[in-house]
């Protein structure tokens, strides 16, 4: 049996946040904490509470890296990316963590990316451009690197071949794989395949950590589209499926619970993110019986 995975969250800076989470930190009940630090390099200052939950976590090695902008896939190297290593070199200065893990695909597209998420083409130019991407990263300083999952796709074919090309691309670093099981989800949603056949799609022995959250359907021409929005309540099929990743995935260090700041409106709603982290809590328990 795999030991248990610690089960945290991801830090927001927004008040609702802080208002939901608060008790599940005085409590205790948040285990690892996650942190996207790009985030913070565009303050001039983060808030007091939010510098010392990072302190806390660190200090206990229990603090993990996650980026958002250092576009792994991008075309070519940018000014961007430079300062975004150079950036990375302070932070890891400045606090330890676990791991340190970006988004596979582009964000250097100008407002372009803000449209569909377009997937990037297995190719052996865009396989090597994003070896050497990953490589560039853990020169940074990372003790380990990683990609995770998104669930951009044109059609199954580049759902096939996202994981073969994850594997692919972290074999050149010996790097993890963040295993998003709401971005499967989307991609179950959209192109009718199991969450068990997508699982087996995936480097699992690869995997390190675990993201569940929620997120939102939109309307199109063709239908609803299932996207990883992070807004909303975890859905039944996503936390079902932690027991089952879990099972396949035994390296699995963390699991992390995914929700963005700003969408937590209301008392019910702050009561259905405690809900939604305790129910996650209670699936990784089932899975590993610990």
């Amino acid at each position: 049996m795999a030991a248990r995975p610690l089960v945290g969250l991801s830090l927001m800076l927004e008040d609702d946040f802080l208002r939901a989470a608060l008790p599940l930190f005085e409590a205790g009940e948040v285990e690892v904490l996650e942190w996207s630090f790009d985030v913070g390099w565009s303050l001039p200052k983060l808030p007091e509470w939010a510098a010392e939950l990072l302190a806390c976590y660190s200090g206990e090695g229990r603090l993990l890296g996650h980026g958002v902008t250092y576009s792994a896939l991008s075309g070519a190297a940018t000014d961007q990316q430079r300062a975004w290593l150079d950036n990375l070199r302070g932070e890891l200065r400045q606090r330890p963590y676990l791991h340190v893990s970006e988004h596979f695909g582009f964000m250097t597209a100008g407002d372009f990316h803000r449209s569909a998420p377009l997937p990037v083409p297995l190719t052996a130019a865009s396989l090597q451009l994003g070896q050497d991407r990953l490589r560039m990263l853990k020169d940074a300083g990372a003790a380990e690197v990683g990609l995770e999952n998104l669930a951009f796709a044109f059609g199954r074919q580049d759902v096939a071949d996202q994981g073969r090309f994850l594997a692919e691309l972290l074999a050149a670093v010996d790097g993890f794989l963040l295993l998003d099981l709401h971005n499967l989800y989307c991609q179950s949603c959209n192109f009718g395949l199991s969450m068990a056949e997508l699982l087996a799609m995936y480097p699992l022995d690869r995997v390190r950590e675990v993201h569940v959250s929620g997120g939102s359907w939109s309307q199109t021409s063709g239908g609803s589209v299932r996207r990883d929005t992070h807004d909303g309540p975890i859905p039944d099929e996503v936390l079902a499926a932690v027991p089952l990743a879990l099972a396949r995935c035994l390296n699995t260090r963390a699991v992390i619970f995914e929700r963005l700041g700003g969408t937590i409106a209301s008392d019910a709603d702050e009561a259905v993110f405690r809900e939604d982290f305790r129910k996650l809590q209670a699936a990784v328990t089932e899975a590993t019986g610990a």
